[in-house]
């Protein structure tokens, strides 16, 4: 994460990343569980569902934006980019996991996140349902909840075989993707499917240890990487570059678990 000098600065974006996910929060959760919410196929041959959530969260964010920040740009899912002329750039994905929120399932997120060009200075993962908003600048991160605000780390782990591993799908990208992916996971302790960008919530909370995922976009993982990076977490590729624009991920808790899991991933690929 990006070491932000201007302490105001990143306090400002901090309060109004906040103002963005209160008023996302309501009208994702307007829909939620509801006959009322919309779906439909992005996809003529496969599914990629996108909601009434999805289009009025993002449309939302981007009117906040255009009074609250008119000179930053916006990078969203549902809408085309827009190049600003400050140096930030707002990230927003309006539903992740937009198939757990049309099954009910309490594992989708807003997420949030801004650029400064360069690195993520801050990044949010917010569940409405749950009460739960995961947020990092700087270098410290906190879970609020219930009233309550509380600062997080992730956990030591340093042994793959001690390890808790995610991801979202278990057929996870390509064939060489997949089996890149199992040779970490016969070495885990224990390997979960489906919680889409929870997973990385409750990595930077000290809960489980890895999320490795494939395929993924931009406003996918920048959030991600604000909160984990500012819990003490690394975020990058499978080979230990950049994961800001997103396709192959590595989150790990541990920089020595991570570091063990890039060289699984690279021996794999190598076969």
């Amino acid at each position: 994460m990006a070491d932000m000098s201007d302490s105001s600065e990143l306090s400002n974006l901090l309060v109004i990343a906040h103002q963005l996910a209160d008023a996302a929060g309501t009208i994702a959760l307007k829909y939620f569980r509801s006959a009322d919410c919309g779906m439909a196929n992005k996809l003529d041959h496969g599914f990629d569902p996108v909601t009434r959530a999805d289009r009025e969260i993002e449309s939302c964010i981007r009117s906040m934006l255009d009074e609250l920040r008119p000179d930053d740009g916006i990078l969203g899912e549902e809408f085309a980019s827009r190049r600003g002329s400050s140096r930030f750039t707002w990230v927003i994905d309006p539903i992740d996991g937009t198939r757990s929120y049309i099954s009910g399932t309490p594992v989708w997120g807003i997420l949030i996140a801004v650029n400064d060009g360069h690195s993520v200075v801050l990044g949010m993962i917010d569940q409405p349902f749950t009460g739960e908003r995961f947020f990092g600048a700087g270098n410290r991160s906190w879970l609020s909840r219930a009233g309550n605000t509380v600062r997080q780390r992730t956990r030591s782990c340093a042994r793959m075989e001690d390890a808790v591993l995610f991801t979202t799908f278990p057929e996870i990208g390509t064939s060489a993707e997949r089996n890149a992916f199992s040779a970490v996971s016969r070495c885990a302790r224990l390997t979960r499917y489906g919680m889409d960008c929870y997973a990385y919530a409750l990595l930077a909370g000290g809960h489980i240890d890895l999320v490795i995922e494939a395929g993924l976009n931009t406003y996918d993982i920048q959030a991600p990487i604000g909160v984990i990076e500012a819990s003490g977490g690394v975020v990058t590729d499978w080979n230990g570059g950049s994961a800001m624009n997103g396709g192959q991920v590595l989150a790990a808790g541990d920089a020595r678990l991570h570091e063990r899991v890039v060289s699984i991933l690279r021996n794999s690929a190598d076969h």
